[in-house]
């Protein structure tokens, strides 16, 4: 078998010939043919056997690596003149328009993005991290359903920050699927009302229940005319003044931002049982502090016991027993300044592996991973270990 047919068979590239393969110390570059002799515009379905010219210099896409080596598709292409576009580089049916990289190696990318951190992924396809996020907007462009705005009966609208410094996302889910089916940046009234421009009256018109938080944005785009005009609007539960909550009362006081201290003021206004619960945290979290003698330790734990044993909130009721009955231990650990904080921190990275690893049906097969991720073992993919040639024997 000639090595272009191979490839052909190999590389399985749409509508392409195989026409030569060069081998380089680190790369593989496949000099590939059109099979079709009408010229496609990339940007609409004109076709025309016209030509306005040829490109002087080859196209080339990151195609999938092949073992270690790289693989490089290269093409020489011809122009064309498109009525709507002008004069484009003709369309190829194995990449995206203004992609380097082929459909197969951006539809691999953007599936690992979804499952590993970006360095893995950075890592693993030799990448830059940026150009990660290219492929994902590209994969999104040309894989999203464009009818996933037509059967929306009950959606709801929140944001998400995407990034540090309040940069967030509109995010519009329909609750009949579970699936986000629009988003752009911002959060204001203004982000919200191009969900609706781009909904239409019609289908806003069969809109039953739109799901959102107290905030006004939001709430103010609803009400507009024409926006929902049939569906009920349902308010988060949660009250808007305590949202984020969760974070001020797991935060240590003296690390909390402005917004944040300033909720914890609220919570501490409203009293009740979250923030009772908030005061015999901090209470305990100063026995531990490190900066008592032992028997200040010992007489403000037993104290801390006593006031959680009446404090009537359950899980505190609970954990006095048990530091009543690990007493000693807890004392001792205190003494010697050893605990379990870096065990933790481990379990915390086991379970992010083993929830990442899901489908392992065996033990064996799940401390394997977990060894080689948290045990003394450095991995290296095969294109950054440096081989040596074996001594003869």
């Amino acid at each position: 078998m000639r090595v272009t047919t191979a490839f052909n068979r190999l590389l399985a590239l749409p509508g392409t010939t195989v026409r030569d393969v060069s081998f380089e110390p680190a790369q593989i570059t496949v000099t590939v043919a059109l099979r079709r002799r009408r010229l496609a515009c990339a940007d609409c379905s004109h076709s025309s056997r016209a030509r306005y010219d040829t490109r002087t210099v080859d196209s080339s896409w990151r195609h999938l690596d092949l073992g270690r080596l790289r693989l490089v598709v290269r093409a020489k292409l011809r122009r064309i003149d498109c009525p709507t576009h002008g004069v484009r580089t003709e369309g190829v049916p194995f990449a995206r328009v203004e992609s380097g990289f082929t459909r197969d190696f951006e539809d691999l990318v953007a599936w690992l993005a979804t499952r590993m951190d970006k360095t893995a992924v950075r890592r693993l396809v030799r990448v830059a991290w940026q150009t990660v996020g290219a492929i994902c907007a590209r994969v999104v462009t040309d894989q999203l359903d464009p009818g996933r705005l037509e059967e929306l009966f009950e959606v709801g609208i929140d944001e998400v920050s995407w990034r540090k410094g309040h940069r967030y996302l509109t995010l519009v889910t329909d609750h009949g699927t579970g699936k986000v089916v629009w988003g752009a940046q911002g959060k204001d009234t203004a982000t919200c009302d191009q969900f609706f421009a781009e909904l239409g009256a019609d289908r806003a018109a069969k809109l039953a229940a739109v799901s959102t938080d107290m905030g006004a944005a939001y709430l103010k785009s609803v009400a507009k005319p024409g926006h929902a005009p049939n569906a009920t609007v349902c308010i988060d539960p949660f009250p808007k003044q305590f949202k984020g909550a969760r974070w001020v009362l797991l935060k240590r006081p003296e690390r909390l931002t402005d917004t944040q201290a300033a909720t914890l003021r609220k919570l501490r206004r409203h009293g009740g049982a979250a923030w009772r619960a908030y005061g015999l945290k901090e209470a305990l979290r100063a026995v531990f502090a490190g900066d008592l003698t032992p028997s200040e330790t010992t007489e403000l734990l037993d104290r801390w016991c006593v006031k959680a044993a009446r404090s009537r909130l359950e899980p505190f009721v609970k954990l006095t027993g048990t530091v009543r009955t690990h007493r000693e231990g807890i004392l001792a650990a205190i003494r010697l300044g050893i605990n379990n904080a870096r065990v933790e921190a481990l379990n915390n990275k086991v379970r992010l592996i083993t929830r990442r690893a899901y489908g392992f049906h065996s033990a064996q097969a799940a401390l394997a991973l977990v060894m080689l991720a948290c045990g003394p073992i450095t991995l290296r993919l095969p294109y950054e270990q440096t081989h040596v040639r074996p001594h003869s024997v």
